[in-house]
């Protein structure tokens, strides 16, 4: 729930809240490691740690980043490549009704009240709510029973009917994919886990130079910076579709001109 209103946020917020968090530990670390009522007894319990302990808890945050990016961006590539998918299986539709021999003009209607549906109601939705709506489905079940159409064989043949079929379920199954890519949920669980060991790098980062304060505040800064930075970017590719930098429906607004200027 936390993850969502977070990624919910404006760009500029999902990065000032971030850092706020980071920085914020930092700060925590710069003040109580250099009190003077705290000072010796931070000495005491640092005396001894290599410098190199830095690295152990840093690889951990390392690895763990990299997996969660890489599943970020993954999401991100899965979600353009079924909005293309959609598009292609639209314009075949289309194509094929243009290529037959009778008058498919009723098909071609019913195709744009599909992507009629899908960008007017069901983008916003999917934003919104995380969630599709009816009317894309009853649209697009119109779709299928015009294509299904008996005549549609007779008239222009049952190699024809059955393209327009596969095209018009290839359109069904890019849509169930890009909901399923909508709906599915987050795993909160490494979000945390990615904060809890920023959180303890900086701790030994602060505990290994805490005999030079400026140096631990230096080297505190720098590290802020690049996490907030990495941690952000990737952030902002987490929810493809109701994210800060969602996926626009242009390739299906490309379609449904195409669509429109053949449909009498």
């Amino acid at each position: 729930m936390i993850l969502g209103f977070w990624l919910d946020l404006p760009v500029w917020l999902v990065f000032t809240l971030l850092a706020s968090y980071v920085f914020g530990i930092g700060a925590v670390i710069i003040l109580v490691t250099n009190l003077s009522w705290t000072r010796s007894w931070i000495g005491r319990i640092s005396t001894g740690i290599a410098p190199t302990y830095i690295g152990v808890l840093a690889v951990l945050l390392a690895l763990l980043t990299g997996f969660v990016a890489n599943d970020a961006w993954e999401r991100q590539r899965a979600a353009s490549r079924v909005v293309q998918a959609e598009r292609a299986h639209a314009l075949a539709v289309f194509d094929l009704s243009q290529a037959a021999a009778p008058d498919m003009n009723d098909l071609r209607k019913a195709l744009t009240g599909y992507l009629d549906a899908v960008i007017d109601a069901e983008w916003p939705s999917m934003a919104d709510t995380g969630r599709g709506v009816p009317q894309a489905g009853a649209a697009l079940a119109r779709l299928l029973e015009a294509a299904a159409d008996p005549r549609t064989g007779v008239e222009a043949g049952q190699a024809t009917q059955s393209a327009l079929l596969a095209a018009v379920l290839g359109l069904r199954s890019a849509r169930g994919e890009r909901l399923a890519l909508v709906g599915s949920e987050q795993d909160e669980t490494k979000w945390l886990t990615l904060m809890v060991l920023a959180a303890l790098t900086m701790v030994s980062i602060g505990l290994v130079h805490w005999e030079w304060p400026r140096a631990q505040a230096v080297t505190l800064f720098l590290f802020a910076a690049a996490i907030v930075t990495t941690l952000g970017v990737i952030a902002l590719h987490e929810r493809p579709f109701d994210g800060p930098l969602a996926l626009k429906p242009d390739p299906l607004l490309r379609a449904r001109s195409v669509v429109m200027a053949g449909t009498r």
